[in-house]
């Protein structure tokens, strides 16, 4: 299939790279240059119109709604290349759900489908093919681009119509949210109390409080590893979501309004470009005491 693809970042590069190596024709835009093999084996086009020009389906996995209606719509956006039949992906990590029907609205409006399509499983999961891909769209939208799909992940739902992809994508980053904190919460309490965190982590991994989230960051807790899989900024925005529509809806959401709080401090003292793992880093502020020494 000629695929294209926009946005090589972290999580973006090895996605792409899934893809060359299980035999498409890559056609890919990024702000710099292509990556090592993708620069090798990708056809480089100089905008996002050339991109849709090329392409069967075209591929976005960028950051945020600003940088995904420039992509779209703007000044030699994927919208001025498109003809009909075509098909947009967009794998971004999380925007408004309102936002994506619109999107679709009008890529629709041009003879395309579109299908959204966010993924969690950070820059682990981008690497080992292993992403959760959660979807919106019309099922024979979905069916043409599952095989896509299957290359870069392993849990692939088709939620709903377009739009529930990201009401999904927005639960997960909830649920994530809450169990860095509980773990973060976990190994400060037992790290102040004078216990070894990492032989606490390694016993709590055999019993029911096991979770992915103390496996990988709960070691990065430890080992005070916090370059970025998941930046501290991404995640504030996708709870701002979260919380922008609870609003809307009327529900009320406290411990998430807490995470996004224990975020907004860590952001406040320059950790926005951190690793989310990096939340544990305001509960060490307010007990003055790290789970384990900064190297």
């Amino acid at each position: 299939m000629k695929v294209g693809f926009i946005g090589l970042g972290i999580m973006g590069a090895p996605m792409c790279g899934h893809l060359i190596a299980a035999g498409h024709e890559l056609f890919v835009h990024t702000r710099s240059q292509p990556p090592g093999e993708i620069a090798e084996k990708a056809i480089n086009c100089p905008d996002a119109a050339t991109v849709a020009q090329s392409a069967e389906v075209v591929i976005l996995m960028l950051p945020d709604t600003p940088d995904v209606a420039k992509v779209l719509f703007g000044e030699k956006g994927v919208a001025a290349g498109l003809s009909k039949g075509k098909l947009v992906v967009d794998m971004k990590l999380s925007i408004s759900p309102m936002d994506t029907k619109e999107f679709a609205r009008k890529i629709e409006a041009l003879g395309c489908d579109y299908v959204d399509a966010p993924v969690s499983g950070g820059e682990v999961g981008a690497k080992a093919a292993s992403l959760t891909i959660m979807c919106g769209g019309k099922e024979s939208a979905f069916e043409r681009v599952k095989p896509l799909f299957e290359k870069m992940g392993k849990n692939i739902t088709l939620v709903g119509g377009v739009g529930d992809g990201q009401t999904t994508k927005v639960a997960n980053q909830i649920i994530v949210a809450l169990n860095i904190a509980a773990v973060s919460e976990a190994l400060v309490f037992a790290s102040k109390a004078g216990a070894d965190p990492a032989k606490v982590r390694q016993a709590l991994m055999g019993g029911f409080a096991a979770s992915r989230i103390l496996e990988v960051h709960g070691e990065r807790m430890i080992k005070r590893t916090f370059n970025p899989g998941f930046r501290i900024g991404l995640h504030q925005k996708d709870l701002n979501l979260a919380l922008q529509g609870a609003r809307t809806l009327g529900v009320a959401l406290p411990q998430t309004a807490g995470a996004a709080q224990l975020m907004q401090a860590v952001a406040a003292h320059g950790g926005a470009e951190l690793d989310h793992s990096a939340l544990v880093k305001a509960l060490e502020l307010m007990a003055d005491h790290t789970v384990m020494p900064d190297a």
